[in-house]
């Protein structure tokens, strides 16, 4: 059994057009689209309207749930030095207290205000695995199980990334007390990723993946091990790994090993299209050259990667030799498709004080540019056939009001222009994730019963 509905203006996978058809089946795929249909298909039986610019969903690459407690929190200076090494001091502290029911609470007030803000699926980077003591769950999974319940509670899509978490730094570091709830080894790591690959074999809206944190978290043979042992379960799946996010961690791996730490990695791994690099904010130009030809998709996270004062990614040679790139929202001080792509090009103007960076002869259009790029490599950062309004695709759909003043009159590109660009409320009306309407008119049906338990685990948090 299919379901159809009638957009008057749709972003295909080839291109815009009007009165766009798009029929969806029992799974939640898309199953057929047309262009120029009949309008006469509309109401009575036939497809249902709808009103506004459809576009496709957006990926949310790179999260971590329970930072979205604390978002505001870490606003003080720490004192003169205060950097992303005292802010993780300061999270440390925030993640001790934290117990399962409000894990997975805070995620799901997250993944409400995620599907609100435009994005249809996250790649939750999970590293918080065990009890305050540093004590496994008699689930190893439990953690890793709330994140997924929030997800399937609110209706978005997850590749849920178990992290491995083992050492405090480069050359097998001893871990701090801070750092006790995330350890792991590669056996427990694959124990996680093998128990929640089985409950959710064959759910079309959840993806398991790994992550390894970082290089300086996970010595070279467990990165390998790891690798290996993700692969040999399934061949295709994502892998992300935070890397090259400050000068000191640079500066740390070139004192550990002799290379930088993009440069490392893509002379000791397969690093390929399944690989996700997060960050990667200082690269040299081999780095920025290799990494693009790499396959990998580069994870950008402007808006914490500002808060944090990490530094900004090379856009301009990463984009002219043809990288992947795609955003997440990360410690979720903001988040929305709009902020994090204007800053992603914004960024790139106060730095080299000149406009449209991002822009090119090919497509002129900023806002398309910098949207298409994260939609098609948030697709394949999540491990998820999505991000395209095509036959066989995820029914994900965000769709624009048109009568909202930053659109109204535009249309091609310019409509994109105007949806990352022009004004500060957001024009998002509606949104469908894997085929369900999970937003109407701007709201989440569940949203007040979410956010009435959210504020429960703040009131208890911040007592």
């Amino acid at each position: 059994m299919t379901t159809r509905y009638f957009a008057e203006t749709a972003l295909l996978a080839d291109g815009w057009a009007d009165d766009v058809l798009i029929e969806v089946d029992a799974r939640g795929n898309i199953a057929r689209v047309s262009a120029g249909a009949e309008r006469d298909a509309v109401g009575q039986g036939g497809a249902e309207p709808i009103a506004g610019i459809v576009l496709p969903g957006m990926a949310n690459l790179h999260s971590h749930a329970f930072q979205r407690a604390m978002a505001g929190l870490a606003e003080t200076a720490a004192g003169p030095g205060d950097d992303f090494w005292s802010w993780r001091e300061q999270m440390y502290r925030f993640v001790r207290v934290l117990d399962p029911d409000q894990v997975e609470a805070i995620a799901a007030q997250l993944y409400v205000e995620m599907l609100k803000a435009g994005y249809t699926c996250v790649a939750e980077f999970h590293y918080l695995h065990h009890q305050p003591d540093g004590t496994p769950y008699a689930d190893r999974a439990e953690l890793s199980r709330r994140a997924i319940a929030a997800a399937k509670a609110t209706g978005i899509g997850i590749a849920h990334l178990p992290v491995l978490y083992n050492t405090g730094g480069f050359g097998g570091q001893t871990a701090g007390d801070g750092q006790r709830r995330f350890l792991n080894d590669v056996d427990g790591i694959l124990d996680i990723v093998g128990r929640l690959r089985a409950d959710h074999a064959g759910d079309p809206d959840v993806r398991i993946g790994v992550a390894p944190h970082s290089l300086r978290a996970v010595p070279p043979e467990m990165l390998a091990a790891t690798v290996d042992g993700m692969h040999a379960a399934d061949p295709a799946a994502p892998i992300h790994i935070h890397i090259a996010e400050q000068v000191k961690e640079v500066e740390q791996c070139v004192a550990w090993s002799g290379a930088r730490p993009v440069e490392w990695l893509l002379g000791h791994a397969a690093v390929d299209d399944r690989w996700c690099l997060v960050h990667a904010t200082h690269l040299t130009e081999a780095e920025t050259t290799g990494m693009a030809a790499s396959g990998a998709v580069a994870g950008l996270c402007p808006t914490t990667e500002a808060n944090l004062g990490d530094g900004l990614f090379p856009l301009a040679p990463y984009l002219a030799a043809g990288g992947a790139l795609g955003i997440g929202s990360d410690s979720h001080i903001s988040v929305g498709v709009i902020e994090e792509l204007r800053w992603l090009e914004y960024g790139q103007r106060l730095s080299q004080r000149k406009r449209s960076v991002a822009g090119g002869p090919d497509r002129p259009s900023v806002g398309a540019t910098l949207f298409q790029a994260a939609i098609d490599g948030g697709a394949r950062a999540v491990g998820r056939r999505s991000g395209r309004i095509e036959a066989g695709a995820r029914a994900d759909l965000v769709v624009l009001n048109r009568d909202h003043p930053a659109l109204i009159g535009r249309k091609g590109d310019t409509l994109l222009d105007s949806f990352v660009f022009a004004g500060n409320d957001s024009p998002i009306r509606h949104v469908m994730a894997g085929g369900r309407w999970r937003v109407r008119d701007g709201r989440h049906a569940d949203e007040a019963a979410v956010a009435a338990c959210y504020r429960q685990v703040m009131a208890a948090l911040l007592a």
